[in-house]
């Protein structure tokens, strides 16, 4: 990765609601490897559920494991003004990888799958990383309009809800999960067409919500 490439120039200075900023080479580099993270991800649940269509479940957990890796670093890299929500998004991450660690022993790493399929309580424990994915694709939504994004906002929930409750036969929540894997692939190789500066966001923002957090920090820890 070579930084004279013209990808990560910084940019010129960039008007923002507080002030001037630049969107410099470590802004440009972390963009990157949200994206790469994004697709990987995408990539690692499409291949899992065909896998899991074409030769059983018992391999599904080595993408299962390149999932969460994947939506893991996703959350690292993504940029929210909103700290606490970015937050939040890593702790539902951090106890659905927990989750995932239990289930994992409790039935094996061949039967996570078959587990969580014939015992949907068991979701509860893994269900926090799909929150995660799903907080993505609103901010994804939110911020770019993109329709994929949506659909993964609106398709996993009523996934993992529906196989959670029994109300949604086994065969539409599979069709479900493909439809949202699809949509995730769509939207990790969509993000390579916008330029870096779209994902960073305006950075004035970030630089006011930070001084102002600081000003807090004081009055919070006497208080």
């Amino acid at each position: 990765m070579k930084e004279n490439n013209p990808y990560f120039k910084s940019s010129n200075p960039i008007k923002g609601i507080y002030g001037d900023y630049i969107v410099n080479t470590q802004d440009k580099k972390e963009v990157l490897f949200y994206r790469l993270s994004i697709l990987s991800c995408g990539l690692c649940f499409s291949l899992g559920l065909a896998q899991w269509f074409t030769n059983g479940s018992s391999q599904v957990w080595i993408y299962f494991s390149g999932f969460a890796i994947s939506l893991g670093l996703s959350l690292k890299w993504i940029h929210i003004y909103l700290k606490p929500l970015h937050k939040a998004l890593i702790f539902f991450w951090i106890i659905g990888l927990i989750g995932l660690g239990i289930v994992s022993y409790h039935f094996g790493l061949t039967n996570i799958i078959y587990g969580l399929k014939e015992n949907p309580k068991w979701l509860l424990l893994v269900g926090p990383l799909f929150v995660s994915l799903t907080g993505v694709g609103f901010k994804e939504f939110f911020c770019f309009r993109r329709i994929e994004a949506i659909g993964i906002t609106i398709f996993i929930p009523i996934a993992c809800i529906g196989h959670l409750t029994s109300l949604i036969h086994e065969r539409f929540t599979f069709a479900l999960l493909v439809i949202s894997s699809f949509l995730l692939l769509v939207l990790g190789l969509r993000k390579f067409n916008l330029p870096a500066e779209a994902d960073i966001g305006d950075k004035s923002v970030f630089d006011f919500l930070e001084s102002q957090r600081k000003l807090n920090k004081p009055d919070i820890e006497t208080s």
